[in-house]
């Protein structure tokens, strides 16, 4: 318990010292000229920009979540074969319509904590609806969706519904049955 409450206090001090990192997006969109859907994150956590791919981090479950929502199984794990995991995931993402991105080309931010983030920039959005048959676009949290609206909707003119965060820190208010639940809109 001491240990979390000296970790809590540490974060804390990390974010209000000013301790950000400015965060450039590396990660490609995975769409293709079929995808109907956009899913948008934020910005990739360090977890997922390590393995160089969305969602890696081992407590998140967006990956779960989308293949209970599609009734798929999901083979590779990011401990086990990281390439296979990534290639799995991809191919879940195409086989079903949907795309996947981030709202933000970059940003200065604590970690993964989406409310440290400061001098936020948009990705370019245009190049996937342009070249896709993209009709609806989710956001995967409050954070997300509150910076698509201000820095993208006015470019794209579509609207996008806020689905909730598939991240850990959100397991109090949203559990796995849940989450599933509310992304069964994707279908």
């Amino acid at each position: 318990m001491i240990d979390f409450f000296l970790q809590a206090v540490h974060n804390f001090r990390m974010k209000e010292s000013g301790n950000l990192q400015h965060i450039v997006h590396t990660l490609a969109p995975v769409w293709d000229s079929r995808s109907r859907v956009l899913i948008l994150g934020t910005m990739p956590s360090p977890k997922s920009r390590a393995y160089g791919f969305y969602y890696m981090h081992p407590q998140n479950r967006f990956w779960p979540v989308l293949a209970a929502v599609f009734d798929e199984k999901l083979l590779y794990t990011y401990g086990s074969n990281p390439e296979k995991a990534c290639l799995e995931r991809r191919e879940l993402v195409l086989h079903h319509g949907l795309a996947l991105w981030d709202v933000l080309a970059s940003c200065d931010i604590h970690g993964a904590d989406d409310a440290s983030i400061r001098n936020p920039a948009p990705n370019n959005l245009l190049q996937i609806i342009r070249g896709s048959e993209i009709a609806r676009i989710f956001t995967t949290g409050q954070t997300a969706y509150t910076l698509y609206t201000k820095m993208c909707e006015p470019v794209t003119h579509i609207r996008a519904d806020c689905l909730p965060s598939t991240s850990p820190a959100n397991r109090g208010r949203w559990p796995l049955e849940k989450l599933i639940e509310a992304y069964r809109i994707l279908r």
